[in-house]
């Protein structure tokens, strides 16, 4: 284990050494040069000084196209060595990352763009290929810069970037020689902004949560305290736009260990790529865990370097994964605004499904009802929470706060989710007391897909809820009324109007056509009601209609 880690129950700020990206890879850069870091997904292994010259050649590179300490920066990009070198080399030039989830497109993809007020956009060309859907401004972005993936010609390339070249400042590389990179003034501190990461609204537009030095590291601290060391390797298959990518690789960066990179999960891939890489750490995310156990039996099942896996949410397959492929494993709650305040011991059993473990130490947590009265042991209430360390938690939302005040009302962080205390002390999900859906360990925001629903000249309005899926996750069930009775609203063709304007995971699999809403005194859609019902006769499923909606495949 590393000793200058600081214990997550310390109610002290980490220092600049500890948190800060360019002294802890320098640290680690130079206490263990040829350690390795991150193995890629074409095999190319990065050690920590390969890590800290990748990371000083981006960082000059962004300084000579001005970016300067403070400015936000978007990447959007794939998991992969383009994808790291652009988070750490922003850091390192003093600048605030905001990645973009890579399914974003349309009216979306413009918001959160226009919404982080950033200048600068690292792509993929095919993704940068979104931005004339668009006619009109794109934000604030002045500069686009383009980093081929294997799969991109060089003509392509080329024949896109002068397209774009008519709206904006156009490069094809990010990388100069590393004498070139001053250090950036003044210099970060562990309070400051390390990244803006967008998570989905509920009433709203998603809403980029500020994140500084201290939140990540007290992040990533708590999930892998005594869990990670030097010679430990986390499966890093959890995109890095989400918080849970971010803390895999940020926290083997703390801890001296390693990270197998990957673009995404796959089934059929997963054991052969633990075996092959020496991963000994992972976290399975949604149905990851139950893909896995509908696999068939194999002799070498437990054959396998991989000590602990976090499997969320904690089902009744948790424990069957733990037994049949002989791999401890634990429960853990953790939201992009805070930081793992809730999780599980080694070989977490609990006979309760969906227990996340208990409050870690350094962390206060209330179940509560609507006036934030604190409800009896066995009654679902709203969890809300405060940490001792300062900076611990989200600095705020970008440009919104009132929502951070309203998050924050009291005192307390408010989780919008519900929760019950067990006999045991523990905390069991409940349910999400927030207007959200999660499908694939993604949040929709029910907003974002009405939105876009009633964009459909055919659609009046539109109401999206969630409904029980086949995997134990939820399934997203829209509901239109037609604007005209006599022209209905055909459900493949609402769909297909939709693949055009919404990331996959947020595509319908359910749509409901009905003459009116229903509707509370005050004219809302009654939503309750509408997740009452579910998924009734005659409602169109696109399953039984042969029609799969499958990722866009990003390298």
């Amino acid at each position: 284990m590393i000793d200058d880690v600081l214990d997550p129950a310390s109610p002290a700020v980490p220092t600049a050494e500890q948190c800060v990206l360019g002294p802890l890879l320098r640290r680690r850069a130079a206490a263990a040069p040829t350690a390795p870091y991150a193995l890629m997904p074409d095999g190319d292994l990065w050690t920590y000084a390969r890590t800290l010259r990748e990371t000083e050649e981006t960082a000059a590179a962004l300084q000579a196209l001005g970016v300067v300490p403070g400015e936000l920066v978007l990447s959007w990009l794939p998991n992969g060595p383009d994808a790291l070198r652009a988070w750490y080399g922003v850091n390192l030039a003093g600048a605030v990352l905001v990645p973009l989830n890579i399914a974003y497109r349309g009216a979306i993809l413009r918001q959160v763009i226009a919404d982080s007020g950033a200048e600068v956009l690292i792509c993929r060309p095919s993704l940068a290929a979104r931005l004339e859907e668009s006619d009109g401004a794109v934000g604030a972005v002045r500069t686009v810069v383009l980093l081929p993936g294997p799969e991109d010609a060089a003509q392509d390339v080329a024949a896109l970037a002068g397209r774009l070249a008519t709206r904006f400042r156009v490069e094809t590389e990010l990388r100069a020689d590393r004498a070139e990179f001053a250090e950036p003034v003044p210099a970060p501190r562990p309070w400051d902004p390390q990244t803006v990461i967008y998570t989905s609204g509920t009433t709203g537009p998603s809403k980029g949560v500020v994140s500084s030095y201290a939140h990540l590291y007290s992040s990533c601290t708590a999930a892998f305290h005594g869990m990670a060391g030097p010679e430990d390797r986390y499966l890093l298959q959890l995109p890095l736009f989400h918080a849970g990518g971010t803390i895999g690789a940020y926290g083997m960066l703390v801890h001296g260990g390693s990270v197998t990179v990957v673009p995404a999960f796959t089934t059929a891939e997963f054991w052969p790529l633990i075996r092959r890489t020496g991963t000994t750490l992972c976290t399975l995310l949604g149905v990851m865990a139950t893909y896995l156990l509908k696999q068939p039996p194999l002799p070498q099942d437990t054959a396998h370097p991989l000590r602990a896996a976090y499997v969320i949410p904690f089902t009744e397959g948790a424990t069957e994964f733990s037994k049949r492929f002989g791999v401890p494993v634990r429960a853990l709650f953790n939201m992009t605004e805070v930081s793992c305040p809730v999780l599980s011991a080694p070989d977490h059993h609990p006979g309760v499904p969906m227990h996340c473990g208990e409050p870690r130490p350094g962390i206060a947590a209330r179940v509560v009802d609507d006036h934030d009265r604190e409800v009896a042991d066995g009654v679902a209430g709203e969890l809300v929470l405060r940490a001792d360390r300062p900076w611990s938690f989200l600095s705020g939302y970008l440009g919104r706060p009132a929502e951070t005040a309203a998050v924050w009302r009291n005192g307390w962080f408010h989780t919008g989710d519900t929760f019950r205390r067990a006999p045991d002390g523990g905390l069991v999900f409940v349910d999400r007391k927030k207007d959200a859906i999660r499908r694939r360990g993604e949040n929709i925001s029910s907003f974002e897909v009405e939105a876009q629903a009633v964009a459909h000249p055919g659609v009046l309005e539109a109401a999206a809820v969630a409904v029980p899926g086949d995997e134990g996750e939820d399934e997203v069930l829209l509901v239109v009324a037609d604007r005209d009775p006599a022209a209905p609203v055909a459900p493949a063709a609402l769909l297909e109007f939709l693949r055009e304007r919404l990331a996959h995971f947020m595509l319908p699999r359910y749509i409901r056509v009905l003459p009116e809403l229903p509707k509370t005194p005050t004219g809302k859609p009654t939503k309750h009601t509408l997740r009452a019902d579910g998924v009734v006769a005659g409602t169109w499923d696109r399953e039984a209609a042969g029609i799969r909606i499958r990722r866009e495949k990003i390298v």
